[in-house]
Formats: C-alpha cells, sequence, structure tokens
C-alpha cells in the first residue's frame, strides 16, 4: 500500500469525526493497520489559517494547536514540500484547477507516489485521467 496524503477537507473531516467514504475508510484503517504513513502536507496549515481568519470554519482550537493535534495523530507525518514540488505545482498536465493549495497537493501525490484523499470532484476527475492516484473520501 502507498503513503496517503490527506487534502485539506480530509484532514478537517477527519478531526471533526465526520462520515467518510468507505473506500477512505478502508485505506485510513488498513494504513493503520500496516504502519503505512498518512501524510498531511504544510499547505494544510496554510489553508486551515486561511479558513479560520476568513471565517469559513471554526475549530475547536487556534488553528496551530489544530494542525500540531493532526500530526500527533498515530502514523501521520508532516509530509515535504521541496522547491521541486511546488515548482512541479506550476506545471502539472491538463489540470486546470487554479486553487494553489489543490495544486500544491496534487504536485506532492505526483512526487512522492502518494494516494491523495480527497472529495474534490476536480481532483478525483484529475486522478481518473491517469494523472494522480486519488482515494475519494
Amino acid at each position: 500500500m502507498r503513503p496517503l496524503l490527506l487534502d485539506t477537507n480530509a484532514a478537517i473531516w477527519i478531526t471533526q469525526n465526520s462520515k467518510l467514504a468507505d473506500s477512505a475508510v478502508e485505506a485510513l484503517d488498513q494504513a493503520a493497520d500496516e504502519g503505512v504513513a498518512i501524510l498531511v502536507s504544510p499547505i494544510i496549515a496554510w489553508e486551515v489559517g486561511l479558513l479560520v481568519a476568513r471565517g469559513r470554519i471554526a475549530l475547536p482550537t487556534n488553528p496551530d494547536t489544530w494542525f500540531q493535534q493532526l500530526l500527533d495523530a498515530p502514523n501521520t507525518e508532516l509530509a515535504e514540500m521541496p522547491a521541486k514540488v511546488l515548482i512541479a505545482s506550476s506545471f502539472l498536465p491538463s489540470l486546470s484547477v487554479r486553487d494553489p493549495a489543490d495544486r500544491i497537493l496534487v504536485a506532492t501525490a505526483r512526487e512522492f507516489g502518494l494516494a491523495l484523499v480527497t472529495r474534490d470532484r476536480a481532483l478525483l476527475d484529475y486522478a481518473e485521467a491517469g494523472h494522480v492516484r486519488a482515494i475519494a473520501c
């Protein structure tokens, strides 16, 4: 099994114990059982910070504490975000998504061979076209 990379919504829903698709629950459970990493990109901290600052979401703690609690979960690790991933996010083949966080998440998944856990329809369509591996959540 490949390591998993959470998108921002998946990370938020997991911390809020929201209902996830069966395929995502199975993948997360399998990762836990096999000791496979569940990765969280630093870009999620940035995006969650913006969502809180703009009043689009409310968290039980401040974004910094929330992000650290996310990283403290079993099998969860901080994903790398090297310059080559940031550059690659500008040159993704056939991706019309303009959201910089989504582009960075896709580039991270492609660079490190990760499966992106997402509910974003555009990213799932991109995966169906064969550009990245994704698991619907």
